[in-house]
């Protein structure tokens, strides 16, 4: 909850900062020469709710969702196997060094090698891992995995990365607008509320910011994958988590993950020149180099 309010805060103090910014410029003073009766504040107390709405309440229910759209099995009470007495050890394990709550640990049908960790809250979050995985890993590279998960959990980075994409859907909402009005009033020159112009720039406007703000989120997506490879690192060994990298490098299946889902996984698809910046993860083989040349 305090990462969540640092962000809020951090929200409405932009906030505040751009409309002061525009006050001191002068800029509202040219918008109501121009006949636009644009109230900045007003616009951007609305994008900021309805860009940080969205996120947080995804953000509020993603283990439900993932639970759902992998059709994942928790393990609930007395494990009924070995291979989940040894997952639900190592996860509690992990989770106390890590200084984090017990999350759940799930097995979802899926043949390609992967996991995920989910929530809203580190104590109380979701560790997820593919029957592929189990299948095609050693437990040493399963014991990296799970590592990089609660590392993730730990880092609180699926909240960090919720509440990003909330801050920058506030502000292509904000920009998109402030740019329709322009092009409404100075350019199809409309006196009154809004014509076509308006709308059409609108969206051509949040189509466009929407493509940049991906490539802000998409990057810091994959600097917290090396973050987190260097927990599992610390928590389960530098070889076990190179060895793990290795073999999902090796992995013939793609990510079997939903697309809601894809920057939750481990691992993540393949990229060069301008598609490598709407990448959720780093090649896997950047990851590797990162382990390396750490101490």
């Amino acid at each position: 909850m305090k990462r969540i309010a640092l962000f809020l805060a951090t929200n409405l103090a932009v906030i505040l900062v751009i409309s002061i910014v525009f006050q001191l410029l002068g800029f509202q003073g040219i918008l109501k020469e121009q006949g636009t009766e644009l109230d900045l504040t007003a616009l951007l107390v609305f994008a900021a709710l309805f860009g940080m709405s969205g996120s947080i309440f995804s953000l509020l229910i993603s283990k439900w969702v993932a639970k759902r759209s992998t059709g994942a099995h928790v393990i609930i009470g007395t494990p009924q196997n070995e291979t989940e007495r040894w997952l639900v050890s190592t996860v509690q394990r992990q989770a106390q060094m890590a200084g984090i709550g017990m999350p759940e640990v799930a097995i979802y049908p899926s043949p390609d090698m992967n996991a995920f960790a989910t929530g809203a809250n580190r104590n109380h979050a979701l560790v997820a891992v593919s029957t592929g995985i189990l299948e095609q890993m050693s437990r040493d590279e399963l014991e990296a995995v799970l590592g990089h998960e609660v590392s993730h959990i730990a880092n609180g980075d699926m909240i960090t990365l919720t509440l990003i994409q909330g801050v920058v859907n506030t502000f292509v909402i904000f920009f998109s607008r402030v740019i329709g009005f322009l092009v409404d009033r100075l350019i199809f020159k409309v006196q009154r509320g809004h014509g076509p112009g308006f709308w059409i720039t609108v969206i051509i406007a949040q189509l466009v910011l929407g493509i940049l703000a991906s490539i802000i989120v998409m990057w810091f997506s994959r600097q917290r994958e090396f973050r987190a490879d260097a927990g599992g690192a610390q928590l389960a060994g530098k070889n076990k988590m190179i060895g793990a990298l290795n073999r999902l490098q090796k992995g013939k299946i793609p990510s079997q993950l939903p697309d809601s889902m894809a920057t939750s996984g481990i691992s993540g698809g393949i990229g060069s020149g301008i598609k490598r910046l709407f990448m959720t993860h780093p090649p896997i083989e950047e990851r590797i180099q990162a382990l390396e040349n750490s101490i």
